[in-house]
């Protein structure tokens, strides 16, 4: 059952408003990769999946929030490797990160070498089972940095699952406009395929311990967005001029 006495804590409610902002900024690589995996759909069936990969997200992310106790048993080590003791988290962070750089890097040389025309079309369609089940596994891999965040910055079961669902809300709200943007943009879309990359070899990191702080992933993802923002800028310029 989830107490509701914490809403009479003015403390509790700034840990909501903190936590819900927090999981929006953790699940924006969520956000790009759904978006990725949704643009090889026919475009009738992009925003179900979208939808779906989300709730599948929020879903993921309040079950675990339930299983707290299973949770902490998976940051136990099971076994150890060159001196590193790898956990039941560590596997899945290492798995997850080495099938998001196997992915990204595949739809990458799609995106590039796929076409002998040129015209960087998309890749061949898939099936909207197939991307839901991709969304799925990796929404379990997304969700345990989210989770892990979200106990350490509340006491309240019932903070976290508020902020989880708030923040599923919200990327709800911006998906389809995220989604549309990067499929319009053939550069963007590359740009978004390297985010993957780079957060996929964090994942990786990660799992054998060699923490990469979230700020520099961020950064970098903050600054490339800016200067491809002034490209796509400069490049309308042209060709209105032209």
């Amino acid at each position: 059952m989830l107490d509701l006495q914490w809403i009479h804590d003015p403390n509790a409610w700034i840990a909501l408003a903190t936590l819900t902002l927090m999981e929006i900024v953790l699940g924006i690589d969520n956000v790009i990769f759904i978006a990725v995996l949704a643009g090889k759909l026919p475009e009738k069936k992009r925003d179900f999946a979208r939808k779906m990969g989300l709730l599948f997200a929020m879903g993921t992310r309040i079950a675990l929030l339930f299983s707290i106790s299973w949770l902490l048993k998976l940051v136990g080590p099971l076994f150890t490797i060159f001196e590193h003791d790898i956990s039941g988290k560590d596997l899945i962070l290492i798995g997850g990160g080495l099938f998001l750089l196997g992915k990204s890097t595949r739809e990458i040389h799609e995106r590039i070498e796929g076409d002998s025309d040129g015209l960087n079309r998309s890749g061949p369609k898939v099936s909207l089972i197939s991307v839901l089940v991709q969304i799925a596994l990796l929404d379990v891999v997304f969700s345990l940095d989210s989770v892990i965040t979200a106990v350490g910055m509340a006491e309240s079961l019932s903070v976290m699952v508020i902020a989880v669902v708030l923040s599923v809300i919200v990327m709800m709200i911006f998906s389809g406009t995220v989604s549309r943007f990067v499929e319009k943009h053939p550069t963007v879309k590359v740009l978004a395929l390297s985010f993957l990359i780079l957060i996929g070899f964090a994942l990786v990191a990660e799992g054998w311990h060699l923490e990469i702080p979230k700020g520099y992933i961020y950064f970098a993802m903050g600054f490339s967005t800016f200067v491809e923002a002034i490209n796509l800028r400069i490049f309308k310029r042209g060709k209105r001029a032209s």
